[in-house]
């Protein structure tokens, strides 16, 4: 165990930026994981962390699967740790893990594309509606949110590990995809629960998620095989991405189940 006081110590400075800097980790090659949820569901999926940061007041409780679970353990006095933490009750543990960094597209999984989605809560909701429905892919168009930002790793709730994703793609990248591509939309296609009668929605699929504001993009929607509209008998415009990607994964999941 390695014991920091200093806040000007490098470890320190760079959990700091890494938990409030959401695209930091591209550039140090390392994810940080603050809270016990997000840690445990990263050993449950066999992650092995680089290093495990632990509060003072915590260590000496601190589970075995916890303390032996890194190479390496650090203890930061309460404060200290407060200070790198970016939630507003720090979790008094944490796991460094190096960033994953494929950029292999998968040609033949249930795959979800994110074309620009921005908010990081929508983008980590997704990823928890794809891991839950089998879509084990998520490939994320240049600008989309940051995909291992503390923001959306906190919102995905562990999904990141069981998911392959990949982000800073072009759609020229999609290419790599040997599937139908299904696109949601506000006003063209049939709606979703008439194609859920005779089983007709393609899996596996790669369903096209688009921007908050915009949609999905002119040119991938082109593409797609196949256009869907989501009922909404309530009369609102339009459905938040986040909810309209787990109405449609769900559809996909179970329409051919029986």
């Amino acid at each position: 165990m390695n014991l920091i006081t200093s806040r000007d110590n490098p470890l320190v400075k760079d959990l700091r930026r890494l938990s409030q800097d959401s695209t930091v980790y591209r550039k140090l090659g390392r994810v940080w994981l603050e809270g016990d949820h997000l840690c445990r569901a990263a050993l449950t999926r066999g992650v092995k962390p680089e290093h495990a940061v632990f509060a003072e007041s915590l260590w000496a409780t601190a589970p075995r699967e916890w303390t032996q679970a890194a190479e390496r353990n650090t203890v930061l006095p309460d404060a200290l740790f407060a200070e790198i933490s970016s939630l507003e009750s720090p979790a008094k543990m944490g796991f460094v893990l190096s960033a994953p960094s494929s950029r292999e597209v998968l040609a033949t999984i249930p795959t979800v594309v994110l074309d620009r989605v921005q908010d990081a809560g929508n983008v980590g909701s997704i990823l928890r509606s794809a891991s839950a429905f089998g879509f084990k892919q998520v490939l994320a168009i240049k600008g989309s949110a940051a995909l291992w930002s503390p923001k959306v790793l906190r919102a995905g709730m562990g999904a990141h590990f069981g998911l392959h994703l990949v982000e800073g793609l072009s759609s020229e990248d999609l290419n790599a995809l040997d599937m139908p591509w299904v696109a949601t939309s506000s006003h063209q296609g049939p709606f979703l629960h008439t194609l859920l009668v005779d089983s007709k929605l393609p899996m596996p699929c790669a369903w096209l998620m688009g921007h908050e504001g915009q949609g999905v993009s002119p040119a991938l929607a082109e593409r797609a095989a196949l256009h869907v509209r989501i009922a909404q008998p309530g009369g609102e415009e339009s459905l938040n991405v986040a909810s309209a990607a787990a109405i449609c994964l769900h559809a996909s999941a179970t329409c051919h189940l029986a």
